[in-house]
């Protein structure tokens, strides 16, 4: 996890995407009797205009009280060749890409409050002369009115496929400022797959994969929001950057018919288990649901929502948290006689203390488990419930309109895997 300000960046230079080194001009001189007749065509002619011209629009120039997390927006024609340069005030480049729409780049760090910065964009044609653009600017102050930005995850840590990248901030975000804000925030997967970023609420965004993550998988989320207004005179404190890895595909299938889960690595199946789930007065629900939380050891106290004579306090072992509600996996020796045949719990998925310890070891935070056939559908919301709709309705809840990606991957990035379909860790603050 690298958590990033405007007082510790990063220096250096890039030449991103397509941009490429500017061609170096050579001025031609003719000699004689009369000695050099000057730089430039012979006979000292004036140069034609060069094809190319570049522009910048933002931040323009002499600027003061530029947000620090500004992107540097150009405009070239009849270029062939272009750089984008930015220095700060003693000369020094300052690192960073350009945007996928060539149109605009971006400072891979927030700028520093109350300095002062050239941009540079240089275009060259097919004629070989280059054309440079410029606009010296200033910075804003350091605001008083700063949201602290936090990822459920923290570096290197290994999820299950299913794993949604989870980002809150501390205040709400109004929704025009949403698609700004996402346009910042950029997952890198590898092998690559297509994802997108959905709003549950104001103050928490998530991002999941077209699919299930494939095993094995690298994955990279950024969200560079230090210094960008976030409305009502707030601004983002800093940029967040988190690596993860995504573990072997295990996935728990439950059915209510059957009395059993079916557990499965890599698509081939490791474990039946026998299970009692929630009897008809408190089913449990049906949806496709992700391991939230483990606990090793627990206490299930009901007393508050079930009141004095229906409420209980009971030590649990082995629970794995699947809804805000409180349905767990967990150990009930209580309840092996049922399991397998009859359901008896309080919503839970009951199993024998020798399997919880099993599934309790073989499971991660964001393994799948999908339960079928009960009498109560899972509730949107209880819980990381982001599988339980279908993509097409997942992609409505992005601030940035949704475009497909290619049918067919790019030699170097492989199709995703086929995902079955279904009838508190480390964090990071910014």
């Amino acid at each position: 996890m690298r958590v990033r300000d405007q007082r510790n960046r990063r220096r250096g230079v890039l030449a991103a995407g397509v941009l490429a080194v500017a061609l170096a001009l050579t001025s031609a001189c003719t000699g004689g009797k009369g000695g050099d007749k000057g730089p430039g065509w012979q006979d000292g002619a004036e140069q034609p205009a060069a094809k190319a011209s570049a522009s910048i629009s933002e931040p323009a120039a002499d600027a003061k009280d530029v947000p620090a997390s500004t992107a540097i927006t150009f405009a070239t024609k009849e270029s062939k060749e272009t750089t984008v340069e930015l220095t700060d005030a003693s000369g020094e480049a300052v690192k960073g890409k350009l945007a996928a729409d060539g149109k605009s780049w971006l400072p891979s760090t927030a700028l520093t409050y109350g300095g002062s910065y050239t941009a540079k964009v240089t275009a060259t044609g097919d004629d070989g002369r280059p054309v440079t653009a410029t606009s010296a600017f200033t910075v804003m102050a350091k605001p008083d009115k700063q949201v602290r930005i936090s990822s459920f995850l923290g570096d290197d840590q290994t999820v299950g496929v299913a794993m949604p990248l989870i980002v809150k901030f501390g205040r709400a975000i109004p929704e025009k400022y949403r698609a700004d804000l996402q346009r910042r925030m950029t997952v890198t997967s590898t092998p690559a797959q297509e994802g997108i970023w959905h709003w549950v609420s104001p103050t928490e965004v998530r991002y999941r994969p077209k699919e299930f993550w494939q095993a094995g998988s690298k994955v990279s989320y950024r969200v560079q929001a230090g210094g960008l207004p976030l409305g009502d005179g707030w601004y983002g404190r800093a940029d967040l950057t988190v690596d993860i890895k995504i573990g072997p595909k295990l996935v728990m299938t439950v059915d209510n018919k059957t009395k059993r889960m079916v557990v499965t690595r890599d698509g081939s199946t490791i474990k039946t288990i026998p299970v009692s789930l929630g009897k008809k007065s408190t089913p449990s629900s049906s949806g496709t649901m992700v391991v939230m939380e483990k606990l090793r050891k627990t206490v299930f106290d009901t007393y508050d929502e079930l009141g004095p004579e229906d409420g209980y306090r009971t030590k649990i072992d082995y629970a794995q948290r699947l809804t805000w509600g409180g349905e767990f996996i967990h150990a009930a020796p209580w309840s092996e006689g049922q399991q397998g045949t009859t359901n008896v719990s309080h919503g839970c998925v009951n199993v024998s203390m020798a399997n919880g310890a099993w599934l309790f070891t073989n499971t991660k935070v964001g393994d799948p488990i999908v339960v079928k056939g009960t009498e109560r559908k899972l509730q949107l919301g209880n819980g990381w419930t982001d599988w339980n709709v279908s993509w097409e309705q997942y992609v409505k809840g992005s601030a940035l309109p949704y475009e497909p990606a290619n049918d067919e991957p790019a030699e170097d990035e492989p199709a995703a895997d086929d995902v079955a379909d279904p009838d508190v860790s480390a964090s990071a603050t910014a």
